[in-house]
């Protein structure tokens, strides 16, 4: 029987340029804001990048979700056993060896992409909701800051924040288009009366207000980690934080759309143009050159952030490097 693995389409890689290609294809926003960051920075960051997008899209675009977990499964496992049979995992291996990375992340990545392909995605409380923001997209912020030369553990708890932050925006921005797909993120617990998918994808006007309620709340939620994330930025090299704070600020710009159409997030895709993104990142310059929160770290970080991530690679709820 071929295996899961032989089916991979495995083209040859030019690391950097491919990855930029992939980034700018698919990462507008990560993209616009690579602008500001070390050309050797952004090329490792479209590096992760690629490697996080090649797991999407098996999951994403695969028509047999039995296989894509299969598929799915071979990469964790390739991870584990160093195994370089794929060139987008030979890559993502290589760059952790370049950046001294933790694969611990990598592999909850793994687990929360294929998450996705088990029947329908309804999540019944907020635990889960985080939990999943934490391995999609947590796990990508501890990434980055090992890309990006940070070497302080204090500083993982607010990557895993920035991460889930944008993870929740995310949500919000696609509860419609989620719902089409069969999935709703939106805890159920939110609801007094839980809607269907259905209802999630068209609105109803029965159901259009308790949806606004929890979007709301998805969008409060993120505000919340977005300060966590934004407040650890003073790890990061000198030269790395203003373009991830532009990053961050153009992300959380997508709540600012959806609160303008009072949530009503079955009306449309929330986008920020290109140039808003250049006056975001023009306050944004102004902000990085006057304010010196940026230079000083967090004398704590919130714990309640955590709270639902208890034996996860690097949560506030366990200090040391698993």
């Amino acid at each position: 029987m071929k295996s899961a693995a032989a089916t991979f389409k495995a083209e040859p890689l030019d690391a950097a340029s491919s990855a930029k290609v992939v980034l700018k294809k698919h990462g507008k926003s990560f993209h616009f804001a690579g602008k500001f960051l070390p050309q050797h920075s952004l090329e490792r960051c479209a590096r992760l990048y690629q490697f996080c997008r090649f797991l999407d899209d098996l999951s994403d675009e695969s028509e047999d979700s039995e296989l894509a977990a299969k598929q799915l499964q071979e990469i964790e496992n390739d991870l584990i056993q160093a195994n370089r049979r794929h060139p987008a995992v030979a890559d993502f291996l290589d760059l952790t060896s370049e950046c001294g990375l933790d694969l611990a992340p990598a592999i909850e990545l793994v687990r929360g992409v294929k998450g996705d392909l088990a029947g329908v995605v309804a999540f019944g409380s907020e635990a889960e909701l985080k939990q999943y923001a934490y391995r999609v997209a947590g796990t990508v912020g501890l990434m980055m800051s090992g890309v990006l030369g940070v070497k302080n553990p204090a500083a993982f708890r607010h990557a895993i924040d920035l991460g889930v932050a944008m993870q929740l925006t995310n949500i919000a921005r696609d509860v419609s288009e989620d719902a089409q797909n069969g999935r709703r993120y939106l805890p159920a617990d939110l609801f007094d009366q839980t809607p269907g998918i259905e209802a999630l994808a068209i609105g109803p006007p029965e159901a259009q207000t308790e949806i606004r309620q929890a979007v709301r709340w998805l969008l409060e939620e993120a505000d919340l980690y977005y300060n966590s994330g934004i407040a650890g930025l003073s790890y990061l090299p000198f030269r790395a934080r203003l373009g991830i704070l532009v990053a961050a600020r153009i992300y959380r710009s997508i709540g600012t759309e959806i609160r303008e159409v009072n949530f009503a997030v079955w009306e449309g895709r929330a986008r920020v143009s290109f140039w808003k993104k250049v006056l975001i990142s023009g306050q944004t310059l102004g902000y990085f050159l006057v304010h010196g929160a940026l230079r000083k770290f967090p004398e704590t970080h919130e714990t309640e952030l955590h709270r639902h991530l208890a034996g996860f690679p690097w949560a506030n709820t366990q200090q040391t490097e698993p």
